[in-house]
């Protein structure tokens, strides 16, 4: 009762504010997981025809030149599939957007894909690490032997203005406390060298933590910082508002944020998207470019 007394004054949502010139925005998104041998019920094929147009609706709404999606696979069992109904849906009803962080589920994981506005940006590279005692080995086991976990990540240059940087995409273990921090320690130790060149750095994404958390310190002991969400980004699919914030955006130091993160707790096209509410944030990112 408590933590609904915090947090249900969070219900409702702001408008999407106008996007501030050369203003990069910056969006992170749990969308579920697709599951192919379901044909009704909650996450099934049927459940996604429902809320397809939500979820387009959504992405629409953010008007953000980078999303960072989770979950975002149709999952048949295994380590991999070749369909992926979220991320074609997306780029065949927005194609000024290009998936990052993404291939062929044989070689790169495909649940983590960061969206792109392909007029404004080039993408320079990209890659995974899992959340492993052998991070390199792709579909690695957790610390703990739980299911696979990872960040993807891609690198963009800004057509503008020909600033570089890069995107981490994130997912950590709602469930085990040591899993989350092995996991932020392990983003800790592979960003810190990026960020210590001199590289701008955004991360994204559900770190099922909380601000104050130690995984959260973990990441910012490497030069993040956490844009200050307020209030539920997980809703239960149902739009309880019951716990603060577990999805979130971080950049380094010289990206400058322009105005408060903002939390998009509504329907869209009369559904909900998924069972968490997505998080946008502006920045001004450097715009001198790195060699």
């Amino acid at each position: 009762m408590v933590a609904c007394g915090l947090h249900v004054a969070n219900s409702g949502s702001v408008p999407v504010p106008p996007k501030p010139p050369e203003a990069v925005r910056v969006a992170t998104h749990n969308v579920h997981y697709i599951r192919l041998g379901r044909e009704t019920g909650p996450w099934s094929v049927g459940d996604w025809e429902r809320r397809r147009e939500a979820l387009s609706a959504a992405f629409g709404a953010f008007q953000a030149d980078l999303v960072a999606f989770q979950e975002m696979e149709s999952f048949a069992g295994g380590s991999g599939s070749p369909v992926n109904l979220a991320l074609d849906a997306l780029l065949e009803r927005h194609p000024g957007y290009a998936a990052a962080a993404t291939g062929d589920w044989r070689e790169f994981p495909p649940t983590q894909p960061i969206l792109y506005l392909r007029a404004r940006f080039e993408r320079l590279d990209q890659g995974w690490f899992f959340f492993s005692d052998t991070p390199d080995v792709l579909y690695s086991r957790t610390f703990d032997g739980s299911w696979p976990a990872f960040a993807s990540w891609a690198r963009f240059e800004d057509r503008r203005s020909g600033a570089r940087f890069r995107v981490v995409n994130v997912h950590f273990e709602y469930r085990s406390r040591s899993n989350r921090r092995l996991s932020a320690a392990l983003v800790r130790d592979r960003v810190r060298p990026w960020i210590e060149s001199g590289e701008t750095v955004l991360l994204a994404g559900d770190l099922n933590a909380w601000h104050g958390a130690r995984t959260m310190e973990l990441l910012e002991s490497a030069g993040l910082r956490f844009a200050p969400v307020d209030g539920a980004t997980f809703h239960f699919d149902r739009g309880l508002n019951l716990l603060p914030a577990i999805d979130h955006i971080a950049a380094t130091d010289g990206a400058r944020r322009i105005g408060p993160p903002v939390v998009l707790r509504r329907r869209f096209a009369g559904d909900w998207p998924s069972d968490h509410y997505p998080v946008l944030v502006d920045y001004r990112l450097p715009t001198a470019a790195l060699p």
